[in-house]
């Protein structure tokens, strides 16, 4: 796949060095664990984005592993809100200018504040969406959490 993404261009226009990885998988059998089946890399080293919305009303992005699912009062705690819930599936283009399975903090329509999950830097290199479905970026961690101004905390369970 030769399609070059906006957040491949913000990582680009950063000097930030990366790899993309292609899959091939349909809406229905899509997650995170099946693209890290299809990149050949353990399921924890793929980070899925999640759009989350305060009690407040306001929206942040939440970058969790593979294989865990978003903790909602560990998320909450972390960015000061008495509670936090998924902004359903029908809004999250409207907020972020990406459909599900192809969210990305790089290039979102809306600059939310991000948190990623610690587990973040038990890897040299992670995977996160490109912007589109059936393409990921490889890159490490601190590259990541330099572009995209994460924050780093606890805010996912193993599944």
């Amino acid at each position: 796949m030769s399609t070059k993404t906006n957040a491949m261009r913000i990582l680009d226009r950063a000097g930030i060095g990366y790899t993309t990885g292609v899959y091939d998988l349909t809406l229905e059998e899509f997650s995170a664990e099946a693209v890290a089946e299809c990149l050949g890399v353990p399921y924890g080293q793929v980070f899925k984005t999640l759009c989350v919305r305060s009690n407040t009303g306001e929206c942040v992005f939440a970058v969790v592993p593979g294989g865990s699912e978003l903790d909602l009062k560990g998320l909450a705690r972390t960015a000061g809100y008495k509670k936090v819930e998924l902004v359903p599936v029908r809004e999250v283009e409207l907020l972020t200018g990406y459909p599900r399975g192809a969210v990305t903090v790089m290039a979102a329509k809306r600059q939310f504040p991000v948190y990623v999950d610690e587990t973040v830097n038990d890897w040299d290199s992670i995977a996160v969406s490109a912007g589109i479905r059936g393409l990921q970026i490889l890159l490490t961690p601190d590259n990541y959490t330099t572009v995209t101004r994460a924050m780093t905390a606890t805010i996912a369970t193993q599944t």
